[in-house]
């Protein structure tokens, strides 16, 4: 095995989490080395194939720290770590700032609060995946370059095995590169960055739904969990492993690369109801898009679910997403059923038409007499205004849930720093980004905001190092 001559750190996975950790270390002096898994020169990763908006569970990251963490427990329902709600909430704006030191860009949405810290440039209002020259990519080549020029290194094809350890210290990395050639890289400190694990098809399967294979990666599909799997088999304690982010598709996007990443369907299937095969909901829609999705994943049958809306959400919020269902699902391929009747829209869908009509026919009474909250499930309004199905045309899409990264990962405290189920620290050892849990998920798949936390706390991460390493 070969043995790399010793750095100050060593960070494994290339996305936003682990170029701003790496960048900010090097800023401090400190000689970084990242890993990546990926060969290519422009890899794929989660952080490179997004959207590219910064925030806060849908809040400017600009709002007073009070406020925002405030936002971040409503978002979660109280379930989010409140020293890591904290720790994002006061240092977003700092890594926003930092991010536009480094030479990353941003552009503002127009008067959409949340979307006004959005990388440039920005992605077209198109369906598909559309991700090169965007300002995600983009953001990453700049970080790299500036990790290069402050004397950093990132080694691609370079796939992390294990971490080393002594006495309770992590003190480097077990590798191979693209050859299979073993290496170790020591470390003084090792950030684990390398995204959640929502391409390995057996933890999908143990923790999230029996049927792994029926959801669709809605992201680059390049976390398997090395991280998570390494840090656990030194002691590191997780969160609960059950959610992830992700987002209703058309069911098409399986065979179809024009109706996904987007668009997502969540602005239907919230503001009309979501049914199983036999015509029945099963989800509070009013939560949002991403706990649907995470209700979808736990049916018996993730492929057989539907969003059924009338003609008034087709023409509403059906229009209001960025990137929106109307047109862009019908410009991208995706199946649109449309009836006049709902007995007709059954007979199409292949559901039972009585079942349908019960179900409609109890939401829409539940809806104009007040009491949603009596439906099973209930249907909560706080969220998401619900609207009448009972406007023909009637519609239904054939959807799916769309998985992007995981919520579950590594306990971390607010620096970052790796600790065991009793919470006590493992020297030498941090996580960032989607590795690690307990900010986000939780029993309503409460989605916080990928990109901000990983950049926040890689500045975080470097930080602490730093100051444990001098």
């Amino acid at each position: 095995m070969s043995r790399i001559d010793p750095v100050d750190v060593v960070i494994v996975g290339g996305g936003l989490g682990g170029l701003s950790t790496a960048v900010r270390a090097t800023q401090l002096g400190l000689r970084a080395l990242v890993l990546e898994r990926g060969r290519e020169e422009l890899y794929g990763c989660n952080s490179r194939f997004s959207g590219g908006i910064l925030h806060i569970a849908q809040h400017n990251v600009l709002e007073p720290a009070e406020q925002l963490e405030k936002v971040i427990l409503d978002a979660t329902l109280g379930e989010a770590d409140t020293g890591l709600a904290r720790a994002l909430a006061t240092d977003a704006r700092r890594a926003v700032q930092w991010l536009g030191e480094a030479g990353t860009k941003f552009i503002r949405v127009g008067q959409i609060v949340w979307q006004q810290h959005v990388l440039a440039p920005p992605r077209p209002i198109t369906p598909g995946l559309d991700w090169k020259g965007r300002g995600p990519d983009v953001t990453l080549r700049v970080l790299e370059a500036a990790l290069v020029k402050g004397g950093g290194k990132i080694l691609r094809g370079t796939s992390a095995r294990a971490l080393m350890d002594t006495a309770g210290r992590c003190i480097g990395v077990e590798a191979e590169d693209a050859d299979g050639t073993a290496l170790q890289f020591p470390a003084k400190a090792v950030v684990l960055a390398d995204g959640g694990y929502q391409a390995n098809l057996q933890m999908i399967g143990e923790h999230i739904t029996r049927a792994p294979v029926k959801l669709k990666q809605r992201g680059a599909a390049t976390g398997v969990g090395d991280g998570l799997r390494m840090a656990r088999a030194l002691g590191a304690g997780t969160s609960t492993l059950d959610t992830f982010y992700g987002h209703m598709l058309s069911r098409d996007s399986f065979t179809n690369d024009k109706v996904w990443p987007y668009p997502q369907l969540d602005e239907l299937g919230t503001a009309g109801i979501v049914v199983d095969e036999h015509g029945e909901r099963f989800a509070d829609e009013g939560m949002g898009g991403v706990y649907v999705a995470n209700m979808i994943a736990r049916q018996p049958d993730p492929l057989g679910t539907w969003a059924l809306f009338d003609e008034a959400v087709w023409n509403g919020p059906g229009r209001d997403a960025r990137i929106p269902a109307n047109p862009h699902l019908v410009r991208g391929g995706g199946t649109v059923l449309k009836a006049d009747s709902l007995i007709a829209l059954a007979d199409q869908m292949g559901v039972p038409a009585e079942r349908l009509m019960l179900t409609v026919e109890n939401y829409n009474r539940a809806l104009a007499e007040g009491r949603l909250e009596s439906l099973a499930p209930r249907r909560s309004s706080t969220r998401i205004a619900p609207m009448p199905v009972s406007s023909a045309p009637f519609y239904a899409v054939p959807i799916c849930a769309g998985i992007t990264y995981t919520f579950g990962g590594l306990s971390t405290t607010a620096d970052a720093r790796v600790v065991r189920s009793d919470g006590a620290p493992i020297a030498g050892l941090y996580a960032v980004g989607a590795t690690t849990g307990g900010l986000e998920g939780g029993s309503g798949a409460g989605y916080v905001g990928g990109l901000i936390k990983a950049a926040t706390f890689g500045l975080r991460a470097a930080e602490d190092l730093a100051r444990e390493i001098r």
